[in-house]
């Protein structure tokens, strides 16, 4: 009787089964204590470091390759056996695939991560990153797109004519949606060249709103009356964009006019004035000059800032320099300039009507 070892199932002994479970077992054991000593060996030094790239590397170490380098040595380990041309092939398929799953998995982890990290040392507030998780999740479709064609080739599908296919049928679909195409190009635009973000009180044309939502195709403003607007990205990125909330400070320029029977005295200290009241006020003072003689006032202008981009401040503040500078004027007696005309009488050369001008 012929030993139950030596017997033959298929084209090989039991005894070369046995010896293929053998190592597969061995090389289970192997990587298992791989992955408990050297692992956490790994992890233990990647800890002390300051920066988290080294931390990305071994978790993706032990959740892709080591699954991939066990599943490889097991495919190696199983070829040493004799197999039908059929069965050789299915395993070199399996291989593939595994191998492109692994692959692409491997590169949308790190590509993920990555960014992510990116993102983080640039203190990027958690609405952009959740921006960008959307963002990543269209190149991830594109990734395996490209894995899974290579997938093909490598079974020995011709993708030749798919990838013609794809060119063909990716221009049909651009012409066909150019304007969410050019929206989306829009949002990209949006997104890296940051001319606003979430919060930011804009001003486009006539339109004017705080962005509540930054969409693929279309923003989401809030008006000042309460209306909601959405905007598609493209007609944001061809106009001009006035960003309100990165408006570091506030400058005003006024003007105001006295009459003409003033006195020089008067006129000589009123930039003086001006200066004080403008610096109590707790603005900063840039100039206030005399500028020029109109038809019915002596004309002053005056220039400051407000070192705030609020809008409720800028307003306080201009409503009490003009409060201050009209309590001023009245306790000196200077006058302000309003249209008017002087009429003399005849017969009395000091007689004379200040009449308004309507």
């Amino acid at each position: 009787m012929q030993p139950f070892l030596q017997k033959m199932i298929g084209e090989n002994k039991v005894l070369d089964y046995v010896i293929v479970l053998g190592w597969m077992l061995l090389v289970w054991v192997m990587l298992k204590l791989f992955k408990k000593y050297l692992i956490r060996y790994l992890q233990h030094l990647t800890g002390k470091t300051n920066n988290q790239f080294d931390d990305q590397l071994v978790i993706a170490a032990e959740k892709f390759v080591i699954p991939y380098l066990y599943l490889f040595i097991n495919y190696s380990i199983i070829t040493t056996l004799n197999f039908s041309q059929k069965i050789q092939h299915v395993l070199s398929a399996a291989l593939s695939v595994i191998t492109i799953y692994y692959a692409v998995r491997l590169i949308n982890y790190l590509m993920h991560s990555l960014v992510l990290l990116y993102m983080h040392l640039k203190n990027e507030p958690p609405i952009r990153i959740k921006q960008l998780n959307g963002l990543l999740v269209l190149v991830k479709v594109l990734i395996w797109g490209a894995g899974f064609i290579m997938l093909l080739d490598n079974l020995g599908y011709n993708v030749t004519t798919i990838i013609a296919g794809l060119g063909v049928g990716g221009i049909a679909i651009a012409l066909a949606a150019q304007n969410i195409l050019s929206d989306l190009f829009s949002y990209l635009v949006i997104f890296f060249d940051k001319p606003f973000e979430v919060g930011d009180f804009i001003v486009v044309g006539t339109t004017s709103g705080v962005i509540e939502r930054i969409g693929i195709k279309t923003s989401h403003l809030r008006s000042l009356d309460g209306q909601q607007l959405v905007m598609p990205n493209a007609e944001l990125v061809k106009s001009t964009i006035h960003n309100f909330k990165r408006m570091e400070r506030r400058r005003v320029v006024n003007s105001i006019g006295v009459t003409y029977q003033t006195s020089k005295q008067h006129l000589e200290a009123i930039p003086g004035l001006l200066k004080d009241i403008i610096t109590a006020a707790g603005a900063t003072f840039d100039r206030a000059h005399l500028k020029s003689f109109g038809d019915f006032a002596i004309l002053f202008e005056y220039v400051f800032y407000i070192e705030s981009p609020d809008y409720v401040l800028y307003m306080n503040t201009v409503q009490a320099i003009n409060l201050s500078l009209f309590e001023a004027f009245e306790q000196r007696g200077i006058e302000f300039a309003y249209p008017s005309q002087t009429i003399y009488l005849a017969g009395n050369a000091n007689a004379k009507l200040n009449l308004p001008v309507n």
